[in-house]
């Protein structure tokens, strides 16, 4: 790898983990309620790529009680959940803005892995006996975003 692609490597990561903090900094010292708004539906969906998602998930029955975080953050401890919410927003604010929204918007290593621990999580007397490594929305297809309120035949 050549000293100049190192050098840009190190710049952007530098620069993520700048944007990181100013984001978190503002978060936490910003204005009154801002920090709790973010977690809303709404707020997600204040960026238009999200706006199918946000139609689906509106339209969903019993996981409309549910907000984005409540699927999508870790919610096992507060530092995790602050942490990676702050992550996904930087990535989600510069992705955004550098116009290089995927045409398919799909979850992450670490998405699928959160979201599965957070469907056993509000599942748990429900799947306490079942074999929990199977990924849930696999066989429960009309809980995706996209597969809200269709029927799968086999």
């Amino acid at each position: 790898m050549s000293n100049h692609r190192r050098r840009n490597i190190s710049i952007s990561a530098i620069a993520f983990v700048a944007a990181g903090l100013l984001v978190s900094f503002f978060l936490l010292f910003g204005p009154p309620k801002l920090l709790a708004k973010s977690d809303t539906p709404g707020f997600c969906v204040s960026c238009h790529v999200m706006e199918a998602e946000y139609e689906a998930w509106f339209h969903a029955g019993a996981h409309r009680r549910a907000s984005c975080s409540d699927c999508h953050l870790p919610n096992n401890n507060v530092a995790a959940h602050y942490v990676w919410k702050a992550i996904d927003g930087v990535k989600d604010v510069v992705v955004f803005h550098s116009g290089k929204v995927p045409e398919q918007i799909i979850l992450s290593t670490h998405g699928i892995k959160v979201l599965q621990e957070n469907c056993i999580r509000c599942h748990e007397t429900a799947v306490m006996m079942i074999d929990q490594k199977r990924i849930c929305w696999k066989c429960h297809r009309g809980v995706t975003h996209k597969m809200t309120g269709t029927i799968e035949t086999l």
